[in-house]
C-alpha cells in the first residue's frame, strides 16, 4: 500500500511517500529565507510560494522513489487547521489528483497528525493508552486526554498566544531573526548562570489546564526596552585607541540603533524566558497526567524540538514512573508530510475514513 501525503498548512511545502507505515521518501521546501525579511509568515506570500514549488517537490519525490502517480493507492492532505490560503494550495492539488486518477483521498487534521508523529519509527505497541498529550507549536497550545488512539478530550488550551508564537515574538523583540524558537533556545543554552526568575510564571489556576503567554511576552518587552535604553548611552566602546561600535543583535534587526543588546543580554533574556515558558508547560502536562491517572505522557508540535522542555518533562516523568514520548527526530516535530502519512496509514488500517473520492467546493470538504 502506497500513500502520497501533502502538508501545506503554513510555510513549508512537504510531500512524502509511505509504503504501509514506513516513510520511504520525503521532500520539504522551506520558506524561512522569504519570511525572515518580514519577521513572520505572510499568508498570501506563503500561499504563492506553495503554488510556485509544489509540483517541483512532487516531481522530486516521485523520481527519488522511482514511482508514478498511477502506483499510488491513497492520497492524504492536511485540511485544517492552518493558514487558509496555504491549505487550499495543497488541498487543490491533492483533490485534483484524486479526482483525475480516481484515488481515494483522506482529509487530515493537522493537530492530530502532530500527535501521530510520535508513531514514526516506533512500533504501534510501544505507545500505551490512555495517555495525556501536550501539543505545542506556533499556532496551537493544548492538552488532550486520549483514552484510546482515536478519542481526544481537550483538557485545556491557550487563552491568547501559543508558546511557539511567543518564542518567535520574543526573538523578534531582540532582533534575532525568524524563526525565533531555535535561536532563542541556542542562546538560552549558552547562558551559564542560575535562573533569577526574571519573568513571571503564568500558571493561571494551577488546578486547571489552560495557558496564557501574553503577559509573559509583555514582561519580556519591558525588559528588552529597559536594556535598550541602558545601552543607548554607551553604543560605542574604545579599544586600542580606536572607536568600536557594539555589534548589533543577531538577525540584522535595526532596533539595535536604539542601543544594541549585548550577547549577554540576549543569552540571559532567552534563558529566563524559555524557563518561564517550559516550567509552566511541564507543570500542566504532569498535573494533567496525575489528574487523569495515566501512566503515559506525550509531547507534540514543533516546540517539542526544544531540548530544555524535553529534559524537564523527562525528569519529572522519571520521578513519577511515567512513560514519556516525544517525536524520535526533530524533523518530525516540525510541519512535515511524514506526520500526515503516518496518520493516514493508521486511519486506513483501522478504517477511520470513508472510502470515496473527495472534491473541493469553496475550500470545504
Amino acid at each position: 500500500m502506497k500513500i502520497l501525503a501533502f502538508e501545506t498548512s503554513c510555510d513549508d511545502t512537504s510531500i512524502a511517500i509511505f509504503e504501509n507505515e514506513k516513510l520511504v521518501c520525503m521532500h520539504t521546501k522551506s520558506q524561512i529565507k522569504i519570511h525572515n525579511e518580514t519577521g513572520g509568515v505572510v499568508p498570501e506570500v506563503a500561499s504563492r510560494e506553495h503554488a510556485n514549488v509544489i509540483f517541483d517537490v512532487l516531481d522530486d519525490v516521485l523520481k527519488e522513489w522511482k514511482v508514478t502517480l498511477q502506483d499510488i493507492d491513497y492520497i492524504a492532505v492536511t485540511t485544517h487547521p492552518g493558514l487558509v490560503p496555504s491549505l487550499l494550495t495543497g488541498i487543490t492539488v491533492a483533490s485534483t489528483l484524486s479526482e483525475t486518477l480516481k484515488i481515494p483521498i483522506l482529509p487530515i487534521d493537522h493537530i492530530q497528525a502532530h500527535i501521530f508523529s510520535n508513531f514514526l519509527e516506533r512500533e504501534e505497541s510501544e505507545i500505551e493508552f490512555p495517555l495525556v498529550c501536550l501539543t505545542v507549536s506556533g499556532g496551537h497550545n493544548e492538552i488532550y486526554y486520549m483514552p484510546d488512539m482515536w478519542s481526544r478530550e481537550k483538557l485545556g488550551q491557550t487563552q491568547d498566544d501559543a508558546a511557539g508564537e511567543a518564542f518567535d515574538k520574543v526573538a523578534k523583540m531582540m532582533g534575532l531573526g525568524y524563526p525565533g524558537g531555535p535561536i532563542v533556545s541556542k542562546l538560552a543554552a549558552e547562558y551559564t548562570w542560575n535562573s533569577t526568575q526574571l519573568f513571571p510564571r503564568v500558571f493561571l489556576e494551577k488546578s486547571e489546564f489552560g495557558f496564557s503567554f501574553s503577559g509573559l511576552k509583555s514582561a519580556v518587552k519591558r525588559e528588552v526596552d529597559k536594556r535598550h535604553s541602558l545601552r543607548s548611552s554607551t553604543t560605542s566602546l574604545y579599544e586600542g585607541g580606536s572607536q568600536k561600535k557594539v555589534p548589533p543583535s543577531r538577525g540584522g534587526c535595526h532596533e539595535s540603533d536604539r542601543g544594541s543588546l549585548t550577547l549577554e543580554d540576549q543569552q540571559e533574556i532567552s534563558f529566563e524566558f524559555q524557563a518561564a515558558v517550559n516550567e509552566v508547560l511541564c507543570y500542566k502536562l504532569i498535573h494533567a497526567a496525575e489528574e487523569k491517572r495515566v501512566r503515559t505522557i506525550m509531547l507534540a508540535g514543533w516546540v517539542s524540538a526544544n531540548n530544555d522542555l524535553n529534559v524537564r518533562i523527562s525528569q519529572a516523568a522519571q520521578k513519577l514512573w511515567l512513560t514519556f514520548f516525544a517525536p524520535i527526530k526533530k524533523l518530525y516535530c516540525m510541519d512535515n508530510a511524514a506526520m500526515i502519512g503516518i496518520l493516514a496509514y493508521y486511519r486506513i488500517k483501522y478504517k477511520q475514513f470513508e472510502e470515496k473520492i473527495w472534491t473541493v467546493e469553496l475550500g470545504r470538504w
